[in-house]
């Protein structure tokens, strides 16, 4: 029976306990784990290794988690990104989201949660296309292979975000249907944030999909319902 890749998760906080204890958790729950105390540090990481996740602190000397997630998403970099903070007020996890984050977990958390959160994102980041769905879904000039998780255009490939991703690959599996809020954040484990969140990442994937996102064609919103995909040329 072949076995699971083991996937790399990248830990970024300048607690020294917790980056032990995380480590020693996330290790022993079949994890490969580097850690880095600051942005800094991280970036180096970086520059010689590409993990499958990062879990990120967002108050840290330095440049902060929040403005180190955008860099990360500007340069392409397109991993699920789990944010850690004492902040936990709704508000904050929307600026997060907003940031590119495709999670966020107040803390004090119990690390069990971080684990069964890194789980979910890193299937979701490549999960199998249902039966009978197309792999390849049209959206103008740009393609997304829904089972590589990926959009091209014109130009080449096109980087999508964990949380982009997920949530283009939930409405391409029924194209043509309206979703709710409550539908997809229950897809993309986005309840406990708010229904906001969704109006999040519907807001950073039209920027990747849609020649005008103020006038969109092919994500829509169907007002007092929801959003429908629609695919075309």
């Amino acid at each position: 029976m072949e076995e699971e890749p083991v996937s790399h998760v990248l830990v970024v906080d300048d607690d020294p306990r917790l980056r032990r204890l995380l480590h020693r958790y996330l290790f022993g729950n079949g994890f490969r784990i580097s850690v880095a105390a600051h942005a800094a540090e991280a970036r180096q990481t970086l520059n010689g290794i590409q993990p499958d996740a990062i879990v990120l602190d967002v108050n840290m000397p330095g440049q902060d988690g929040l403005d180190f997630t955008r860099s990360l998403r500007a340069e392409g970099m397109d991993m699920p990104i789990i944010l850690l903070t004492a902040r936990g007020e709704p508000e904050d996890r929307i600026t997060g989201l907003e940031a590119g984050a495709d999670d966020y977990l107040g803390k004090p958390f119990e690390p069990r949660e971080l684990l069964l959160r890194l789980k979910a994102h890193l299937r979701r980041h490549q999960p199998a296309p249902a039966p009978g769905t197309p792999r390849i879904i049209r959206l103008g000039d740009k393609e997304f292979d829904l089972e590589r998780l990926l959009l091209q255009g014109p130009g080449g490939n096109i980087h999508l975000t964990g949380g982009e991703a997920a949530l283009l690959a939930v409405l391409s599996r029924r194209p043509g249907e309206v979703f709710t809020r409550e539908e997809i954040a229950t897809a993309l484990d986005m309840l406990e944030i708010g229904e906001r969140a969704v109006d999040v990442q519907v807001t950073r994937l039209r920027r990747c999909i849609e020649t005008d996102p103020r006038e969109p064609r092919f994500l829509q919103t169907v007002r007092g319902r929801g959003y429908v995909l629609k695919p075309g040329l």
